[in-house]
């Protein structure tokens, strides 16, 4: 039997369009999020152990991602009545600090794999009937800015997922770039010298907002 073919839109291009079925109603995206950034995140199955956390630690999350003109929207292959009963069943639940939680963002019904199959959320190495564990970064203009992959057996880091919205929100504001493992107070990176003379001068100035490592790596600070 041949495998499904897959595709992958790729970082800095337009988010794929559709419109679904969800479990908050029908949503036109990426039109709908217009001027807000989203995580778009898909999971293998409802009723899943792995996925219930997942899904748990993003519905506590999201007034924080609220706060940072961010929504969440999820995707399953399952049905619209199985997602219900699942959100449902997580309501009855408590692990760590979560209990009584409600999953209040859309939750797209996905039946025949059209969506998952359009974002290369379908991997036939993986599974050829469950989505593995992708999310997509897209900014208020709706082009893909972080694409993330995870195997099915791998719960997602959540801290990282916020951290790389704020450093996404941050190089646009200021035009920098952020460092290895940059949190938000700490310095940022200086664009590099485009000539020798700018290099020169950024390397011998005695700016104080600015430190220089070298004429390519100059760091404006923070604090």
């Amino acid at each position: 039997m041949e495998q499904m073919q897959t595709q992958m839109p790729l970082i800095g291009d337009p988010a794929p369009a559709f419109k679904a079925n969800t479990t908050q109603g029908e949503i036109n995206f990426p039109v709908d999020y217009k001027g807000k950034w989203v995580i778009l995140f898909s999971h293998p199955a409802d009723f899943t152990p792995v996925c219930t956390t997942e899904f748990m630690t993003f519905a506590s999350m999201m007034d924080e991602f609220k706060a940072l003109n961010t929504e969440l929207v999820g995707l399953s292959v399952d049905s619209i009545y199985s997602h219900i009963a699942w959100l449902r069943k997580i309501q009855e639940l408590e692990w760590k600090d979560k209990k009584h939680i409600e999953v209040k963002f859309p939750l797209i019904e996905d039946i025949k794999m059209e969506i998952a199959t359009k974002y290369g959320m379908i991997q036939p190495n993986q599974s050829t009937t469950q989505a593995v564990r992708a999310v997509f970064i897209i900014d208020p203009k709706g082009i893909i800015r972080t694409i993330l992959y995870y195997p099915i057996s791998t719960g997602r880091n959540f801290d990282e997922i916020k951290r790389i919205i704020l450093a996404l929100q941050k190089a646009d504001k200021d035009a920098v770039a952020t460092p290895a493992d940059w949190r938000p107070g700490d310095d940022v990176i200086v664009p590099t010298a485009g000539s020798c003379g700018v290099a020169k001068a950024r390397v011998e100035a005695n700016d104080p907002n600015m430190y220089c490592l070298d004429w390519f790596l100059c760091f404006k600070r923070e604090k």
